[in-house]
């Protein structure tokens, strides 16, 4: 799809896993043209859902610049299972991805990922490959969990949690900052309770709020939504810091 010097695009959320997988690129010297942001509009099977919005100030803080794609339904009439479910989402993505061919000098020469475990994420992401003949990129691929944990905070990744849904994790988790501590805990709870250690099976969902890979932290105020088992952060308010 792409010759020699094509570029690269990130498929980014904002989240710790993908901006990993980006933050690798770069130490690669993988020429990264375009971040990627799918904004599902409900539940997804494929895409990292919570405050996708803020990856425009995360793009900004980066210096790529983003495309967002936004797809009118995800959970279309008529697809019956997960897996079918999971086939139509790619769908925008693959558009999205063709599109920025044509517009990129030399094309697409691939796409980077944040998938650490996810068989149904990654062998979609990997036939989307195939289709458009692109290479994938894909760092925390079976890695092992706490290993990758530790180097995003030795990196200097600053990471808060914005959603949670699993047994133990419970309202103070709500915009807690993933450090030392916080990993101490999730191994206990990992022990306790089965909670993975990056959440992911999605028993939380992260945004990375500064790394060396960007030139201004985003400061936030949020409020707290919490029904009893899960909630999230409410953002009220975003921005760039100094």
């Amino acid at each position: 799809m792409a010759d020699d010097a094509g570029r690269w695009v990130s498929l980014f959320s904002g989240g710790k896993d993908s901006s990993w997988a980006l933050y690798r690129a770069l130490e690669r010297d993988l020429d990264v043209g375009r971040l990627l942001t799918v904004h599902p509009e409900g539940d997804s099977y494929m895409y990292h859902v919570p405050a996708t919005d803020l990856a425009s100030l995360a793009a900004e803080s980066i210096g790529v610049p983003l495309v967002d794609v936004r797809p009118d339904d995800f959970e279309a009439e008529g697809v019956a299972d997960s897996g079918a479910q999971g086939d139509a989402e790619v769908e925008p993505l693959e558009a999205a991805l063709r599109e920025l061919d044509a517009d990129l000098e030399g094309g697409v020469a691939g796409v980077t990922a944040g998938a650490v475990e996810s068989e149904y994420q990654t062998s979609r992401i990997e036939a989307l490959c195939d289709r458009l003949d692109i290479e994938l990129f894909a760092p925390l691929w079976q890695r092992d969990p706490r290993e990758l944990a530790d180097e995003m905070l030795a990196a200097g990744f600053e990471i808060r949690i914005v959603q949670v849904a699993a047994a133990g994790l419970d309202e103070s988790w709500l915009g807690r900052r993933l450090d030392a501590d916080a990993l101490a805990d999730l191994e206990a709870l990992n022990e306790e309770y089965g909670v993975h250690i990056l959440g992911e099976g999605g028993e939380f969902e992260t945004l990375v709020t500064d790394g060396p890979h960007m030139d201004r932290p985003i400061e936030l105020e949020y409020d707290t939504e919490w029904d009893g088992t899960r909630g999230s952060v409410r953002i009220t308010d975003a921005r760039l810091g100094e």
